[in-house]
């Protein structure tokens, strides 16, 4: 089953980086927050990857252009003069294949996903953004969507809330507070879809954001279906959630890592 990711945003909340390159591309660990959301899917069994590529895209590919390079040990013989040598010795590059597909640079979210369309080959496929990771159960994901038959599922999340919470009494008293309740008291989107080639049908241009009138359409008839996560999820849109990826990361407790050492 083929995973399309969503990497052509600007990233503008996390400037500071994305001036300099795509966000899929800020770093985790010295990896790309990229290559951690595809280590996710690829421990469990998914490993045939659509990167939808907009904003500095080309960084993108020289990174997978290379990574087979980058994960081994080489020697590099100079000695013939003009022909050079190469041997790998060891290498670590998982055996993924990687489709980069160029979606335009103001395509909005709906439009990136219709452009990588002739490369689903008409199957059902899943679908999450460049910006977000879980420790979240991929293959009971698939099997809810399965069991309900309609044409797409939307992971829905908790994220540890902003601020505290606060349910008042008729006379103002605080009946109860909590202090940044997970989601501040409500699901929302997570990323993480699965979906039926028909949702595409919904998509109607470059212009049009998957989370607007694809998504809203498919509510209305009753084709959308939500698989709710209670474990971990956080997404990097801001310097401080980059910051809290890394602590969480180098603390050795990072919980989306389920893939081990």
């Amino acid at each position: 089953m083929k995973v399309v990711i969503l990497a052509g945003g600007l990233g503008t909340r996390i400037s500071e980086e994305s001036h300099l390159k795509p966000k899929p591309m800020i770093e985790i660990g010295g990896k790309p927050i990229l290559w951690h959301i595809m280590k996710i899917y690829a421990h469990q069994g998914f490993t045939d990857f659509i990167i939808c590529l907009g904003y500095k895209g080309f960084v993108v590919k020289e990174y997978f252009e290379h990574y087979f390079l980058h994960e081994s040990d080489v020697t590099f013989d100079f000695r013939g003069g003009e022909r050079t040598v190469t041997t790998i010795h060891r290498h670590q590059a998982e055996p993924w294949r990687v489709t980069l597909v160029d979606t335009g640079l103001d395509t909005m979210t709906g439009g990136r996903l219709k452009r990588a369309a002739p490369y689903l080959e008409d199957e059902t496929f899943m679908l999450t953004y460049g910006d977000g990771v879980a420790d979240i159960d991929l293959q009971q994901l698939l099997l809810h969507h399965r069991t309900h038959g309609k044409l797409a599922t939307v992971t829905a999340v908790q994220p540890v809330g902003r601020f505290g919470s606060l349910a008042l009494g008729a006379d103002h008293s605080v009946a109860t507070f909590a202090e940044k309740p997970r989601g501040d008291g409500h699901w929302v989107s997570g990323g993480f879809f699965v979906l039926e080639p028909g949702a595409l049908e919904r998509i109607d241009g470059d212009e049009m954001m998957l989370e607007k009138e694809p998504l809203e359409r498919l509510a209305s008839e009753g084709q959308l279906m939500a698989y709710q996560h209670a474990g971990y999820w956080q997404s990097m849109d801001t310097m401080r959630d980059r910051a809290l990826l890394e602590e969480q990361w180098r603390s050795g407790n990072a919980p989306w890592r389920i893939w081990g050492s």
